[in-house]
């Protein structure tokens, strides 16, 4: 195939298609919904922080001062915001998606509520009340959450559209006509749970979240918590920028998930003073993969801002090498660019997938803490970012080691783009004086 041919194929076939992917109704929910849950995850990790703060000291004074467990009663915030992200993600998934459907989005988010919690065993305390158990408003609901925020408002929407509803006047306000509408629609939902709820308890699984994670949750944890699986997931983010698609989003839109939910565990056993299980979760990627950006970018920004001799370049880098400390690299992707950029293709696969073999392996032998559990923000500075996100100054000093690999993986590429890029500015600039002294003598 020759080059005009791989080039079409790939801006006719493959462009579209992964745009198509990105654009799809569904994804953009879910990505949107999981986005939701962001705000109040941090809040919890600002809580979770000053609980769990990784000074010895500190720790003890938390665990034992006027008598009182002052690391449990900080952590309160934590159960009301953190430890909810199922509870929130059911809502924001149903939401997004019901409003892309251009039907009332609140009574569609509320009807998936119901149906998700009418999914969760409940549990029977000493004098008999029942009471939802908080880890199926967190991490052991999110699989449960995601389907039914996408499918069930799928139902719905379905209903909905059909008229399967009952009609108010015109003179009614809207709140309550939407209210009504959603009643026939949201009791066959229910009913139809609850009949599948029945089902599944008479069977060996015992309840919905046990069927989801018997099918689902655990394969994919298993897959994503791998090495492999961690490369594979970096490999298509990357290669999807290249051509101009938000890798990110289509990936995260898929992982996010899985990961949050790998995070949550961690918290969870951080919290008991248990051993951290999970080396890939948001903060894997988020804190050491993606220094700089998608492509782990930070190093070639460095270069970009300091070392380049094209003029071009230099006045680029003063513009990029700000959002580049904070993890944003949209300048230098769109900038350099990077994107159709083949000669800069390489680089930017094989620096993240280095990253990720080296944080794996660090944290998989023991030599770099792992992630505690904690959502730091993304736009967080790398050696800030890895100490908080870690407890450690391990994560710290495994951020520079990545920059410094990452640096000298892009080294090579970008001073051949450099010299280039150079040579094309002194014959643009001797054609320019060509022509100015062409002027000069007419």
């Amino acid at each position: 195939m020759s080059e005009n041919n791989k080039s079409s194929f790939v801006n006719d076939r493959l462009v579209p298609l992964f745009g198509k992917i990105a654009g799809s109704r569904h994804l953009i929910a879910l990505r949107d919904g999981m986005t939701l849950a962001v705000p109040m995850i941090i809040i919890g990790s600002v809580f979770m922080i000053i609980a769990q703060f990784p000074i010895q000291g500190y720790q003890t004074f938390m665990l034992n001062t006027f008598g009182k467990n002052w690391a449990t009663i900080v952590q309160y915030p934590t159960n009301a915001s953190f430890h909810v992200m199922g509870l929130i993600a059911v809502i924001g998934i149903s939401y997004n998606m019901a409003k892309s459907y251009k039907v009332d989005p609140i009574s569609a988010s509320i009807v998936s509520m119901s149906a998700w919690l009418l999914t969760i065993p409940l549990n029977t305390d000493k004098a008999g009340a029942l009471w939802v158990p908080l880890t199926q408003l967190d991490s052991a609901g999110l699989f449960t959450a995601l389907l039914i925020g996408l499918f069930i408002t799928d139902l719905y929407v379905f209903m909905v559209h059909r008229n399967w509803t009952i009609k108010m006047p015109e003179s009614v306000p809207p709140a309550v006509s939407n209210s009504f509408a959603a009643l026939v629609p949201g009791a066959i939902i229910l009913v139809l749970i609850w009949l599948l709820r029945l089902v599944v308890e008479a069977t060996p699984m015992g309840s919905i979240p046990n069927v989801i994670s018997f099918v689902l949750a655990k394969p994919l944890g298993l897959l994503s918590n791998t090495l492999p699986g961690a490369l594979v997931a970096e490999f298509l983010i990357c290669l999807l920028w290249i051509f101009g698609i938000h890798g990110a989003n289509v990936v995260s839109g898929v992982m996010s998930p899985i990961w949050l939910s790998a995070m949550s565990q961690n918290a969870h056993a951080v919290s008991a003073g248990k051993a951290i299980p999970n080396i890939v979760t948001s903060q894997f990627f988020d804190n050491f993969i993606h220094m700089g950006g998608s492509g782990a970018t930070l190093g070639l920004a460095f270069m970009i801002a300091f070392v380049s001799r094209s003029a071009e370049f230099k006045t680029l880098g003063k513009l990029i090498i700000g959002p580049a400390i904070f993890n944003i690299n949209e300048p230098i992707v769109f900038g350099l660019p990077i994107v159709m950029n083949y000669r800069m293709a390489i680089p930017f696969i094989l620096a993240p997938l280095t990253n990720v073999v080296t944080t794996y392996v660090a944290m998989s032998t023991g030599l770099v803490a792992k992630t505690m559990g904690v959502m730091v923000p993304w736009t967080t500075p790398p050696i800030i970012s890895g100490y908080l996100a870690t407890g450690h100054l391990s994560g710290a000093v495994m951020q520079i080691v990545n920059i410094v690999l990452d640096g000298a993986i892009y080294y090579f590429f970008f001073k051949a783009l450099d010299r280039d890029k150079v040579k094309e500015e002194k014959t643009f600039a001797a054609k320019e004086a060509a022509a100015a002294a062409q002027t000069a003598k007419a």
